[in-house]
C-alpha cells in the first residue's frame, strides 16, 4: 500500500497543452514510473529523491522541470497578468529566439503544464518574465438552466489556448435529477473547470457516490453560499445566470449583495 500510495499518476488528455513540449506531461510521467519502478524493485524508497542533473549553460534542463520561485505578481489588465520568477545569483535561461519554456504547476489539485514564451531578454539575469491570461466565469444554473452553460464549456475545453476558469453550479432537487453526470464528471476533468451541485431536497450526503460528496451541498442556493463560492474564485467573475425566473432574480440579488456589479452578470 504505501509503494502504491507513491506511484506516480498517470495524466488525463485534459492535462497536456498539445503543443509538442519537450518534455511533455507524458514524458515525466514515463520517466518517473520508471524510477518508482527501479526503487520498488528494490525496496529503496530514497532512489525516488534522486536529483537530476543541471545543464552546465543554463538553469534549464530539457530533460526534466526545474523549481523556480515566484518574486512577483503584476496585474496588466483585467485578466492578463505578468509573472516574474527568479533564478539563482546571475543565471540565464539561454534561450534562444523563438524558443518557448513549458511552466508545470498545480490547478485545482490536478498537475498541469503549459507553454509561454519569455517577455523577458533573452540575456536577463537573475530571473525571466512571462505572460498569462486567466479569465474567470461563474455560471449559475438551475435545472434545464444547465443547457446554455454546456456549449459554452466545451468551447472552452476544446480550446487549447483558452485558460479562463470556470465555476459552475448546478442546482437540482436531488441527486437522481442531475441532468448530464457522465459529461459533467469528464469537463470537472479539465484542470480549469469546478463544478458544484446543490441539492435541495436531499438532506444527507451519506448516500452520494463519494466522488460527489466534496462538491455538492443539501439545501438552496443561497446569499451566503453565493458569496462562499465567490470568495473561492481567483478573482472577481463574470457571472451567467439561467434557470426560472425566481431563481434569476434570487440569484441577482445575491450577487449584488456579494459586490457583483449588474454589467458583470448575463442572464439567459
Amino acid at each position: 500500500d504505501d509503494w502504491l500510495a507513491l506511484k506516480p499518476q498517470e495524466p488525463s488528455p485534459s492535462q497536456c497543452c498539445g503543443s509538442g513540449c519537450k518534455p511533455c506531461i507524458y514524458d515525466v510521467y514515463e520517466k518517473e514510473l520508471a524510477q518508482w519502478e527501479r526503487a520498488k524493485a528494490k525496496r529503496d524508497k530514497s532512489l525516488l529523491m534522486e536529483k537530476k542533473e543541471q545543464s552546465n549553460n543554463s538553469e534549464l534542463n530539457p530533460d526534466t522541470f526545474t523549481a523556480f520561485n515566484i518574486s512577483s505578481v503584476e496585474q496588466l489588465t483585467e485578466d492578463t497578468y505578468q509573472y516574474k520568477f527568479e533564478l539563482p545569483g546571475n543565471s540565464s535561461l539561454r534561450l534562444s529566439l523563438g524558443q518557448h519554456i513549458v511552466l508545470r504547476g498545480m490547478v485545482n489539485g490536478l498537475e498541469v503544464q503549459r507553454a509561454y514564451t519569455p517577455i523577458s531578454p533573452g540575456n536577463a539575469e537573475g530571473y525571466f518574465e512571462v505572460l498569462m491570461k486567466h479569465g474567470e466565469l461563474l455560471m449559475l444554473a438551475s435545472g434545464t438552466g444547465l443547457a446554455p452553460m454546456l456549449p459554452i464549456l466545451q468551447s472552452i475545453t476544446n480550446d487549447e489556448e483558452d485558460e479562463t476558469f470556470v465555476t459552475l453550479v448546478g442546482c437540482f432537487r436531488t441527486f437522481d435529477r442531475i441532468y448530464l453526470k457522465p459529461l459533467l464528471q469528464d469537463l470537472a476533468r479539465y484542470w480549469n473547470i469546478r463544478i458544484f451541485y446543490v441539492l435541495s431536497q436531499e438532506t444527507s450526503l451519506e448516500k452520494l457516490p463519494w466522488s460527489y460528496q466534496e462538491n455538492t451541498y443539501t439545501g438552496r442556493l443561497n446569499e451566503d453560499l453565493v458569496k462562499t463560492i465567490i470568495n473561492s474564485c481567483r478573482r472577481k467573475p463574470f457571472v451567467l445566470i439561467c434557470g426560472s425566473s425566481a431563481f434569476n432574480e434570487d440569484m441577482s440579488r445575491y450577487l449584488k449583495a456579494a459586490g457583483i456589479e449588474e454589467n458583470s452578470c448575463f442572464v439567459f
